[in-house]
């Protein structure tokens, strides 16, 4: 009597409601045993229609929307947007100003890869780091509120400036934070990076080559963990970031260890910066000379700036009056995503999360 193995494979809901998802993000696998032998990403959940809000706000109104999409990186969306409005209009942004908004983007850099490097590794089974690097970021985020009296959602940046200057005391406190943080960063470094638990985990998960990642048109770490050398700040400079001495990091073998230590030492660099300008800000006023009523000229303008995540870019049409006819971001967390669905196909179902987590995505920018 001959028996018959009956093999079917099963349908697994990852998400919208699951913490190792980093928000509502749902995926559908499909599971054959324990590998992966497809995944489908299911975005929409968190759409909030920013870009097409933007129609009918001025631009000045639009700022506060633009903390809404990466809210773990809110100071260098609201300078993606003002940035691109200011190259369109051409105006001239004082020192200051300038300075000011190099160290809260530079900071504010820091404390996302910091919300990484701790929930990457929670969602690897360690305790820790993740409350660590929660503490680290913490003293970031009370100098924001500090400055501009807001803890997550900044609306700090102004077309032409900044809302607020800072008080001697305050650049001080950002002088005297930058030696702690590197302290605190070099005792992750040695908690973690070495574990071989930890890289057991992450090394070889996750891997795609330099020419797979630009076909996929990643950005960010992503791109750079392959070995490519992409980095706006420097490639194609933008506010007064020629006038800063650091280093592009890259990776080697573009898997989830090289995008985690690509993180670890670009906050390295973004200190390099912070400190930089901490010493050498002037004095002066903090808003350049704005039209009261602001009106892009009539046409197309894109200007994008290297983001937390990779490049983020806002893309405006304008007929001329005081609101976009369109306005698009080009997000990077949307764009990433993209790779996710090849990097699953015939992996385990526990390297998922470890996959998953390295891509790092916030959904608020996936859906926008």
């Amino acid at each position: 009597m001959t028996s018959t193995l009956h093999k079917e494979e099963m349908i697994l809901n990852l998400g919208p409601q699951h913490p190792s998802t980093h928000g509502v993000f749902r995926l559908v696998v499909t599971l054959d045993g324990e590998q992966i032998v497809d995944a489908d990403p299911v975005i929409g959940y968190l759409h909030r229609g920013t870009e097409k809000l933007a129609e009918g706000l001025q631009y000045t109104q639009i700022i506060p929307y633009t903390d809404r999409m990466d809210y773990l990186a809110a100071m260098l969306n609201n300078y993606a947007l003002v940035h691109a409005v200011e190259y369109a209009l051409d105006l001239e942004i004082p020192d200051r100003a300038e300075y000011l908004r190099m160290i809260v983007m530079e900071l504010n850099r820091v404390a996302s890869h910091m919300v990484f490097i701790g929930t990457y590794l929670l969602d690897l089974g360690a305790m820790s780091p993740f409350l660590y690097a929660f503490i680290e970021r913490e003293n970031i985020v009370e100098l924001f509120n500090e400055i501009c009296g807001a803890r997550l959602t900044y609306n700090y940046m102004r077309i032409g400036g900044v809302k607020w200057d800072a008080t001697p005391d305050w650049i001080d406190k950002v002088r005297r934070l930058v030696p702690m943080l590197r302290e605190k960063v070099k005792m992750i470094d040695n908690l973690v990076s070495g574990n071989e638990i930890f890289l057991n985990r992450v090394r070889g998960i996750g891997k795609f080559t330099k020419e797979e990642a630009l076909n996929y048109s990643l950005s960010g770490v992503n791109l750079r963990s392959t070995g490519f050398r992409f980095d706006l700040r420097k490639v194609r400079p933008y506010g007064i970031y020629d006038r800063f001495d650091f280093d592009v990091i890259v990776g080697e073998n573009g898997d989830a260890l090289d995008r985690y230590t690509c993180r670890l030492r670009e906050i390295e660099q973004s200190l390099r910066i912070v400190e930089q300008a901490a010493s050498q800000i002037p004095e002066g006023p903090v808003m350049g000379k704005v039209p009261k009523m602001i009106r892009v000229p009539a046409g197309e303008y894109y200007a994008s700036i290297e983001g937390a995540r990779g490049e983020l870019g806002a893309y405006i049409v304008s007929d001329g009056k005081d609101k976009p006819y369109r306005l698009k971001f080009h997000r990077p967390s949307f764009v990433n995503l993209q790779i996710l669905r090849k990097l699953l196909i015939g992996q385990n179902v526990a390297n998922l999360i470890a996959i998953l987590g390295a891509v790092d995505i916030v959904l608020g920018e996936v859906d926008g």
